[in-house]
């Protein structure tokens, strides 16, 4: 896949699978710093596997990285199916708009209450994917807090790797649950993110053997997986996780969770 800001927008293929998304992967990483926006055209989209929905998500969250115009049904359903806000991957014009037709909208009924319903406080104990307004650019609060995810999908690793840095993170990768070991054995972090499903050692394990060690006692540790099963969730509390998270995940919740736990 390849996409230049002075041509027509990129043309999404209408089956996305692994490897379309290794290869919108690639085309973020040049654009990771927003420097070059990219315009995705996602009209012809009918089929989207779970890979690509995260590295989207990540992509969109880039301030000015990517826009997505002209979404297929199938590309919107994909995201709402989620229960992910379909409002992090709008064009930037097109969200003004609605903006703009929300202020509107709210000036003709200014007879009527206009009351905001608060997003709810996030148990880090079991941590949902909802969507909540939380802002992606990097901040001070998340400069210098280095982040260790463990995971044996590369694809993912890169996915973190995108959506971190961006918002601000320093972010430190590991391949199971042995190398994440090994890392913290060498490296401080102030937030650790496993996977559960791993080679080698599984993240139950990692989770247990953390917290046998004095350094890493209370050590923010959220799990990030594809297991939803309450048993494997009191698994994970029992052995000491901070939080759960199932994947894909909308990035801007993990950016808010992880600015939560850490340190």
């Amino acid at each position: 896949m390849n996409g230049n800001a002075n041509e027509a927008p990129l043309k999404l293929p209408e089956i996305l699978d692994l490897a379309a998304a290794d290869g919108f992967l690639d085309l973020m990483r040049h654009h990771v710093n927003g420097v070059v926006p990219v315009c995705i055209d996602a009209s012809d989209v009918e089929t989207i596997t779970s890979p690509c929905i995260q590295i989207i998500l990540a992509a969109a969250l880039s301030r000015e990285a990517v826009t997505i115009t002209n979404p297929s049904t199938a590309f919107v359903s994909a995201f709402e199916d989620l229960g992910i806000g379909w409002r992090h991957l709008l064009g930037r014009d097109q969200e003004n708009h609605q903006k703009q037709d929300q202020e509107q909208t709210q000036n003709q009924n200014s007879d009527q209450d206009a009351t905001q319903v608060q997003p709810q406080a996030v148990d880090e104990r079991e941590i949902q994917n909802e969507s909540c307004q939380v802002e992606p650019q990097k901040n001070e609060s998340a400069m210098g807090k280095r982040i260790l995810t463990i995971d044996d999908s590369k694809t993912m690793r890169d996915m973190l790797m995108l959506t971190l840095a961006e918002a601000g993170f320093d972010v430190l990768q590991a391949v199971d649950g042995q190398d994440g070991l090994d890392v913290l054995g060498k490296e401080q972090v102030d937030v650790v993110i496993t996977d559960i499903n791993m080679p080698k050692m599984d993240g139950y394990e990692v989770i247990r053997q953390l917290r046998r060690n004095p350094s890493h006692k209370t050590t923010p540790i959220l799990v990030l997986t594809t297991e939803s099963e309450t048993e494997k969730k009191n698994l994970a509390r029992e052995a000491g996780a901070t939080g759960w998270m199932v994947k894909p995940f909308d990035p801007e919740r993990l950016i808010a969770t992880v600015r939560k736990v850490a340190p």
